[in-house]
This record gives C-alpha cells, sequence and structure tokens, in this order.
C-alpha cells in the first residue's frame, strides 16, 4: 500500500486523546494488522457533515428515521473505499490486506468473535451509567455539550444522576464484578496471553477496546477493576500494551 489508511476518531482533553471503547477497537485492529494509517479528529457535532462528506455508510437509524452516523469510520486512499463500525472495518482489513500482520478472523472465528463482543458489552452494562458520565468528563467542550444533550435525552436525567458516588455507584460496581465472572471464565481457558491463546485476534481489539475505555477514563480500573480475579485485566492489557497493538498514529 502506497498511502496511509485515514482513521477518523473522537479527540478529548486527555494526554493520549483517544478514549473512545469503539474507535479503539479499530485503532487495536490498525495496529494488529500493522497497516499505516494516520489519526483525523472529529468533534462529535461534525461527525454527521464529515460522513456524508466522504460517502461514509451510516451505522443506525435516528428516532425520526433519518439515518445516524458514528464513529470509527476509515478511508482507505489505496482502494477508494470508506468503511463504518468497528466489526466492518476489521473484516475489510482482512479482506483488503491478508499478508499484513495477524490475521483478525482466523477461519472460523468470525461468530464467535461477534457473539464474544456481545458478552462483554453484557458484562459492562453495570457499569455503562459510570462510564457514560465519566466520558462526559474527558470531552472537549464542543463534544461535550453534545454527549450530555443526546445521553440525557435517552436516560431522561442529569449526567451527573447516572451513577452517583454513595450507594448506587456501589451497586453498579459490584454488577460490574459479579458480570464480569464469566469473562474471567472464558479466559481461564485461554492457555495464552491473548483471548485466543497466544494468537493475537479481533477479539483482543474488543476486549482491550472496552477496557482500555475503563482504564484512561475512570479512577474505578486504578482503585478496583484492575485487581478484579487475580488481577486478570490488568495483566492482560499489559500484554497488549507490551505487544506494541495500543500505539495511537
Amino acid at each position: 500500500m502506497s498511502s496511509p489508511i485515514v482513521f477518523y476518531d473522537i479527540p478529548s482533553k486527555l494526554g493520549i486523546n483517544a478514549w473512545s471503547p469503539n474507535t479503539w477497537k479499530t485503532r487495536y485492529a490498525l495496529n494488529i494488522k500493522g497497516v499505516p494509517y494516520k489519526t483525523e479528529w472529529v468533534e462529535y457535532p461534525d461527525i454527521e457533515a464529515l460522513a456524508k462528506k466522504i460517502g461514509a455508510p451510516s451505522t443506525g437509524t435516528k428516532d425520526d428515521g433519518s439515518p445516524a452516523y458514528t464513529l470509527p469510520i476509515i478511508s482507505d486512499p489505496n482502494t477508494g473505499k470508506v468503511v463504518s463500525d468497528s466489526f466492518l472495518i476489521a473484516v475489510y482489513l482482512d479482506a483488503t490486506y491478508p499478508n499484513r500482520g495477524a490475521t483478525l478472523f482466523p477461519a472460523g472465528t468470525k461468530p464467535l468473535i461477534a457473539a464474544f463482543e456481545s458478552g462483554i458489552v453484557g458484562a459492562l452494562g453495570g457499569l455503562f451509567p459510570l462510564q457514560l458520565a465519566a466520558s462526559c468528563v474527558v470531552l472537549n467542550p464542543p463534544s461535550e455539550v453534545y454527549f450530555r444533550r443526546t445521553r440525557e435525552a435517552s436516560f431522561g436525567k442529569k449526567i451527573e444522576e447516572f451513577s452517583p458516588e454513595g450507594p448506587t455507584r456501589q451497586a453498579d460496581v459490584a454488577k460490574g464484578r459479579e458480570a464480569f465472572n464469566a469473562v474471567d471464565g472464558w479466559l481461564a481457558k485461554s492457555e495464552g496471553k491473548f483471548v485466543l491463546g497466544n494468537t493475537v485476534s479481533y477479539a483482543d481489539g474488543v476486549l482491550a477496546g472496552w477496557l482500555t475505555w475503563i482504564k484512561i477514563i475512570n479512577t474505578i480500573w486504578k482503585d478496583d477493576f484492575a485487581t478484579w480475579h487475580n488481577g486478570r485485566w490488568a495483566t492482560y492489557l499489559d500484554a497488549v500494551e507490551k505487544a506494541g497493538y495500543a500505539s495511537v498514529n
């Protein structure tokens, strides 16, 4: 390939800039494949205009029936393709660059990895209110206003009320830990440092993407989550980072 892929991500006030779990999944996929790419940062209110300008497919439907556009999006100048949705982007990278880096979906694993992600999202359910509130805090002003307005409309309350300190938050964290017992059981069967043993795959983009979201925006990681299940999650994420898959280009 002669030109780097353009990867569209959402910026933040954090030093690392990258924060979103969905875009982190694509960042991990790009790093695992080892394809050259560059990041262009797009604030939340500008995503729809950008997507329409570059011809990105919608990823859902708004309440009024109009198309919804989200990041991640990649634009590949080598093929002219524009792809939305982290899973579809991973599929595209494997199909287009089969000889680059690792295979994101080893033979026969695509449906299993899709199911694995559903399981991870389900396990995180109790922590979502807390994570959304923590996400709002790290955003730049234009995105913070957009994020607050849309999430408060969805939940019907102020973002500060999503998971307030005290019994509510303690219960949310307890739900998260209990739900991750199942994920801990899955990884206990791995027999290696990655989800599929010692074979890195898009399953690691999925798990590491969600864990990175918690680690970089929420003190719950250092204070609690990293120690769960005999430190499995901190050990796992450390292995992914040491393998060079967490770089931000």
